[in-house]
C-alpha cells in the first residue's frame, strides 16, 4: 500500500476566501482573476500519489477520478489550490449545476458515468507548497509565478492555471458581457491567509440569468406568494420578486387551473425549504427567466429575481384565455 502525500506543514482549518465587495480594488499591488463558478479543491500531490479535499476537507479521490487520474501523472511534490469546474462550449461558461449535480453522484458506476460524459477540469489559482517548501508566506506574485513556472500551458483542459490580469474593470466588462459569474480581485505582496479574515482577496459577482421552470406555486394566506423553481432537472429556490398584484392573483388561477397530485421531486418530498409552505404543484410547468447572484453549495438560487415580469403576465395571460 502506497504511503500518504507527505505534506510541509499541517493542512489550514480552511482555504483563504475571497471576500465580497463590491467595488473593485484598483493599484499596482492588485491582480485580477476570473471567479470560477465551480467547487473549491486542494489537492496535495506526491510524485503520483493524490490527496483531493474539499473546502470542508473531505476527500473527494471517489467523486472526481478523471482530476486524480491526471493530478497522478505529475512529477514532483505539491499543494494546489483550485476550483473544480465543468466547462459548457455551447454557453461559453463554467456551469456549477453540472459539477453539483457530480457532487450528488454516490454510486461507482454513475460517477465512472458522469467522469467519462462529463468530464470536470481542475483549474488552478494558487500553490502552498512545492517540493517541500512551504510557500504560504510568499507574496502572491511569488507564488503564481511559481505555479505558472510548474505547470505550463499544455493545451490540457483538464487542469491549468488560470490567468492573472492587471486591469480589473476590462475583466469585469468582459465577465459582463458574457455571462460569467464574476472575478476576484487579490493583493500581489499578501501571503496565503486561511478563511476571510484577512484583506487580501475580495470577490465581485456578476448578475446572472438562468431560463428556469416554475413547476409550483407557493402560498401564504391565500395568495400567491413565490414561484418555486427547478433548473437543470433539480430544485433552484422561490422567486417572489418582480410579483405584482396582477401577476400574483394570474399565478393563483394558474395554479387552480393545472394542480399536480405531488411534488415532481423523487418520492413527492418537497424541498426543505418548502417543507413548512403551501405549496400547489403544477401538472403544467412553464419556462420564466430569473437572475440572481450566484449559486450556492446546495444548488439555490440566492437573491432571485424575475429577469422579465411583464412576459410572466403575458404568458399567464395567454395560458388562462
Amino acid at each position: 500500500m502506497a504511503s500518504p502525500p507527505v505534506l510541509p506543514f499541517v493542512l489550514p482549518a480552511e482555504p483563504m476566501g475571497p471576500v465580497s465587495r463590491e467595488d473593485i480594488p484598483e493599484g499596482p499591488d492588485w491582480g485580477y482573476q476570473l471567479k470560477w463558478d465551480g467547487v473549491r479543491a486542494i489537492a496535495v500531490v506526491d510524485d503520483g500519489r493524490v490527496e483531493l479535499y474539499s473546502r470542508k476537507w473531505l476527500r473527494k479521490e471517489n467523486t472526481y477520478p478523471e482530476v486524480v487520474r491526471r493530478l497522478q501523472r505529475i512529477q514532483g511534490s505539491y499543494v494546489l489550490d483550485g476550483e473544480i469546474v465543468y466547462f459548457d462550449a455551447a454557453l461559453g461558461r463554467p456551469v456549477f449545476q453540472k459539477v453539483l449535480q457530480r457532487e450528488r453522484t454516490r454510486t461507482s458506476a454513475a460517477l465512472a458515468r458522469s467522469s467519462a460524459e462529463r468530464p470536470v477540469s481542475y483549474v488552478l489559482f494558487d500553490l502552498l507548497a512545492a517540493n517541500g517548501e512551504d510557500l504560504r508566506n510568499r507574496p502572491y506574485a511569488e507564488r503564481y509565478a511559481r505555479l505558472r513556472e510548474a505547470f505550463p500551458p499544455d493545451g490540457d483542459p483538464s487542469l491549468f492555471v488560470t490567468d492573472l490580469f492587471d486591469d480589473g474593470p476590462a475583466l469585469w466588462r468582459w465577465v459582463e458581457e458574457r455571462g460569467w459569474e464574476g472575478i476576484v480581485s487579490k493583493r500581489l505582496s499578501a501571503p496565503y491567509a486561511a478563511g476571510k479574515k484577512h484583506k487580501d482577496a475580495f470577490k465581485k459577482r456578476a448578475i446572472q440569468r438562468y431560463d428556469a421552470v416554475c413547476i409550483g406555486v407557493t402560498f401564504r394566506a391565500g395568495r400567491a406568494a413565490s414561484l418555486a423553481l427547478a433548473y437543470e432537472g433539480a430544485y433552484f429556490g422561490r422567486a417572489s420578486l418582480g410579483l405584482n398584484e396582477r401577476s400574483r392573483a394570474a399565478l393563483a388561477q394558474y395554479a387552480a387551473n393545472h394542480p399536480a397530485a405531488r411534488s415532481p421531486f423523487a418520492g413527492g418530498a418537497a424541498p426543505a425549504d418548502l417543507k413548512r409552505e403551501t405549496v400547489v404543484w403544477l401538472d403544467r410547468p412553464f419556462p420564466v427567466a430569473v437572475t440572481g447572484l450566484e449559486v450556492t453549495a446546495d444548488g439555490l438560487l440566492r437573491h432571485p429575481k424575475l429577469a422579465d415580469p411583464p412576459a410572466l403576465e403575458r404568458l399567464l395571460a395567454a395560458a388562462l384565455t
